[in-house]
């Protein structure tokens, strides 16, 4: 297993914790790629991404998800800024122009933002509880956004370019303009998958951070056709155990629904493909847990990202583990 730091990124240089050192990393790619090209627009969403996911943007509360929170979000798009430069590296056809890289960043920015509730939600206690329409709230948050930055032309498209880290509708029947933006998808759909599987905290978030999503969200537990209840994840630690049949339908979405887009990272870290290492010494580690008091005794100590959390997510106390 790696001995990165939590809160830094699979080359255990960059915190992704810290918007200010993603957003300068995610700048000298994006400055290398498109010699004197605009940065504007980049600048301001990595801004207001942060004021967002702080609770300082009017309107809205904290976000208080805790595993699809600021440090994922940070960790994919610096993801899908390294597969765009793999791209570019690697490509012998159409280029991906700054506008569509400056997209594809401002899209990783607020691509998990429909877990962010509105003040004046009433009918909702947590984030967590819209997790099966976090990503159609997103697109309409960027509907609204994008023209506030002066990329109102791109809005609608990037309403559907989310639909790329989502599962409310097929890749194959995600409608975009033109071939280019189905290739930018696929990058962002991408960097949702390798970025957070390859958190060196991975399976401890999984469980301690993700498992209460889904009982929020109801996931853990749905009513099948015949109206009987069906058990998807019967605890926390059946949902670590079951990460590794998880992973190879994540890798059949990675390869075939999204085109193996990920290998463009190989290109861009020269050769090797850091993402899918960690993510393999992860699901290697999962598979040789065999019961619930083995994923118990996980533990790595996730970063803690914000105001009064601890460090399994929880806001401010560590909650008990079974076995």
């Amino acid at each position: 297993m790696s001995d990165r730091a939590s809160e830094y990124d699979v080359t255990s240089h960059i915190r992704t914790t810290d918007p200010d050192e993603v957003h300068a990393e995610v700048s000298r790619i994006y400055r290398h790629l498109y010699p004197g090209a605009f940065t504007g627009q980049i600048d301001q969403a990595f801004h207001d991404a942060a004021d967002l996911y702080r609770g300082e943007r009017e309107g809205f509360r904290r976000c208080d998800t805790p595993y699809h929170d600021i440090q994922h979000v940070l960790d994919v798009t610096l993801a899908i800024a390294r597969l765009m430069d793999g791209y570019e590296r690697a490509r012998a056809g159409t280029p991906l122009e700054a506008a569509l890289f400056r997209l594809g960043i401002i899209v990783a920015l607020f691509h998990d933002c429909g877990y962010i509730l509105a003040v004046d939600d009433t009918e909702h206690a947590t984030g967590g509880e819209v997790t099966l329409t976090h990503v159609s709230r997103g697109a309409q948050f960027l509907r609204e956004y994008l023209p506030s930055i002066g990329m109102g032309e791109v809005a609608e498209v990037a309403g559907q370019l989310i639909h790329f880290t989502g599962f409310e509708m097929p890749v194959a029947v995600i409608e975009v303009p033109t071939l280019r933006h189905r290739l930018l998808g696929c990058l962002l759909g991408s960097a949702d998958i390798i970025a957070q599987m390859s958190d060196r905290c991975y399976l401890e978030k999984c469980r301690d951070r993700l498992y209460p999503e889904f009982v929020a969200g109801g996931i853990a537990r749905k009513l099948g056709p015949d109206g009987r209840e069906q058990v998807l994840y019967a605890s926390a630690e059946d949902l670590v155990l079951k990460t590794p049949k998880f992973y190879e339908g994540a890798s059949q979405r990675l390869d075939r629904d999204l085109g193996g887009a990920h290998q463009y990272a190989e290109r861009h870290f020269g050769g090797r493909h850091l993402y899918l290492d960690e993510i393999r010494r992860s699901i290697d580690h999962a598979r040789s847990l065999t019961s619930e008091q083995d994923v118990a005794a996980l533990k790595r100590v996730p970063p803690v990202t914000q105001p009064g959390q601890s460090a399994d997510g929880s806001p401010g106390r560590r909650a008990p583990k079974r076995g």
